[in-house]
């Protein structure tokens, strides 16, 4: 028996005719560094992602399932992009501008990219690339920026602005199949060649409902969030298609994201939610404590990307008055996994131990933990295990087996679940604790230690700005940690202190021997310390240890 139900396909298109009508007047405001913000209404945003739309089939023939790519800040043209593209039926293709050239060239033909919409800013940065983009058959330049380094490039070049001005303000939106490709993302090539991601439109369209939901970000149209997660970091952590969906207004960085800028934008746009990697809060801290701004506005932040030391949550809280919700995701995960809000009638300091975990799974989002002989784990929060997951929103397979060597799809994709290659415990009321990457996990004389629970003590020191601890080869226990500390301007402490200081807060046997002082740890392209740039730093004798 079936049911009497419509059967509608959920697409981007609906997302963006239902922001655009019903919630017109919600704005897009791009930060400029100086001056009056570029403000853009979704009614506006509609109408041009229209007209690019009707530009990019008629004066640039995309047709259905062609890649175009994004090599943009997060601005509202930028937003215009993600709604026309997948609308239309072909694919947004973000990419990510702190790669490796030799990455994102090899990503950009990967994809077999069409067209590349690029800020004009960002053109000394594609420019050297072109001659190698063997797909690319297109250039939309937009806004300013020294077009002189196009000369004599093989793609044709156009100006945004130019290319959509006078285009019809009708657009017939195909009706797509809600499983069709919308947009693909390309993690960052850790162990191997990057590997694509591609999102349906359904798998964005359930995914941006999680996203409102109470248990997950809880935004209105009487909010407005400033997502300063890269628009091409897992499609901003879904957060411009949420905002379509239910009015919730954006404030947009461009191209300012240091922790000045930020901290003006706050006290000037007076933004109630904001996203971002810890390093950019860390920054923000810092440069409050040395500037006071007035920041009263954020009632929350959410916290991704890599695990967040509970210092930093306690300060925002205790110094700013700021409710820093802690969330987990992947590329492959669309990236909503977890958000950690406390469980109804827990409050106060009993919260906490709720707060610091990754959080609960959504309904959508099925868990569990695999032992390291194969056997399923339990709830128990002790029992410790790789996390696998599976759902509506989560990857089933990589876009043309990219990134097939050393993990297969095999490896990756087990028995219909993904293999997130965390390692970490799940309580009987669904909450994540992640203890560590499966692949930075120390083994220490049969025994394991937590790399992520040593960063976060040492973080937790009045002295220290950063810390990553990663495993090196030992003698006589197979593994010991050594810690990678970055020091606060003027801060005295020295190794002694810090080794008393951890001793006091985890296993006297846990405690690293090695210690080294360096005045930044090393990230990757979406801001996560980069643990393989300080082994291959250690293996060639780049660090100044000192053993105790």
């Amino acid at each position: 028996m079936l049911s009497t139900m419509q059967d509608v396909p959920l697409t981007v298109t609906r997302i963006l005719v239902h922001g655009a009508l019903v919630h017109g007047r919600s704005q897009v405001t791009t930060w400029t560094g100086e001056g009056e913000p570029q403000r853009r209404s979704f009614h506006d945003i509609g109408i041009r992602a229209v007209q690019l739309a009707n530009a990019l089939r008629d004066e640039l023939g995309v047709a259905t399932g062609d890649r175009v790519a994004t090599l943009m800040w997060n601005n509202a043209e930028h937003v215009e992009a993600y709604f026309a593209i997948p609308s239309m039926g072909a694919v947004l293709h973000t990419l990510n501008l702190r790669l490796p050239a030799e990455q994102l060239t090899w990503i950009v033909n990967h994809a077999a990219d069409r067209v590349i919409i690029v800020n004009g800013t960002l053109l000394p940065l594609l420019a050297p690339l072109l001659p190698r983009l063997d797909s690319v058959e297109h250039l939309v330049v937009v806004g300013p920026g020294d077009t002189s380094v196009l000369d004599g490039c093989r793609p044709t070049v156009h100006e945004y602005e130019s290319l959509i001005a006078d285009r019809a303000h009708h657009y017939d939106w195909p009706e797509l199949d809600e499983r069709q490709a919308a947009a693909m993302c390309y993690t960052s090539g850790t162990t191997g060649e990057p590997k694509g991601v591609v999102y349906s439109h359904r798998s964005i369209y359930l995914h941006s409902m999680q996203v409102n939901m109470a248990e997950s970000f809880a935004l209105t149209d009487q909010d407005t969030t400033l997502p300063i997660v890269p628009m091409f970091h897992v499609n901003a952590w879904g957060i411009p298609h949420a905002a379509f969906m239910t009015g919730i207004n954006m404030l947009m960085t461009d191209r300012f994201l240091q922790p000045a800028a930020i901290a003006e934008m706050i006290e000037a746009e007076r933004p109630t939610h904001a996203a971002a990697v810890p390093t950019i809060w860390q920054g923000l801290l810092a440069e409050l404590a040395a500037k006071p701004r007035d920041v009263s506005s954020v009632r929350q932040v959410i916290i991704g990307g890599s695990a967040c030391p509970p210092s930093l949550m306690r300060d925002f809280e205790e110094r700013h008055g700021i409710d820093v919700c802690h969330a987990w995701g992947m590329t492959e995960t669309s990236p909503l996994g977890t958000t950690a809000h406390p469980p109804a009638g827990v409050t106060g300091e009993e919260a906490w131990k709720y707060r610091v975990t990754q959080g609960r799974f959504p309904t959508s989002v099925e868990a569990r933990l695999i032992g390291p002989s194969g056997e399923v784990m339990p709830w128990d929060g002790q029992s410790a295990g790789e996390l696998e997951i599976r759902g509506p929103w989560i990857a089933g397979a990589y876009f043309g087996g990219a990134g097939a060597e050393p993990i297969t799809p095999e490896d990756k994709f087990h028995d219909g679940w993904l293999r997130t290659g965390d390692v970490g415990v799940i309580s009987s009321d669904g909450y994540l604790t992640l203890t560590d990457r499966a692949k930075d996990v120390i083994k220490s004389g049969g025994e394991w230690i937590s790399s992520v629970e040593l960063e976060n003590h040492l973080m937790a020191h009045p002295d220290v700005a950063e810390a990553a601890v990663i495993a090196v080869p030992d003698e006589k226990w197979g593994e010991r940690p050594l810690a990678t500390v970055v020091l606060k301007q003027g801060a005295a402490a020295d190794y002694a202190t810090l080794r008393v200081f951890l001793t006091e807060r985890v296993a006297r046997w846990q405690v690293p021997e090695r210690w080294t002082i360096v005045t930044a740890v090393p990230k990757t392209s979406v801001g996560k310390f980069d643990k393989k740039v300080i082994r291959r730093q250690y293996a060639d004798g780049q660090l100044d240890v000192t053993v105790f």
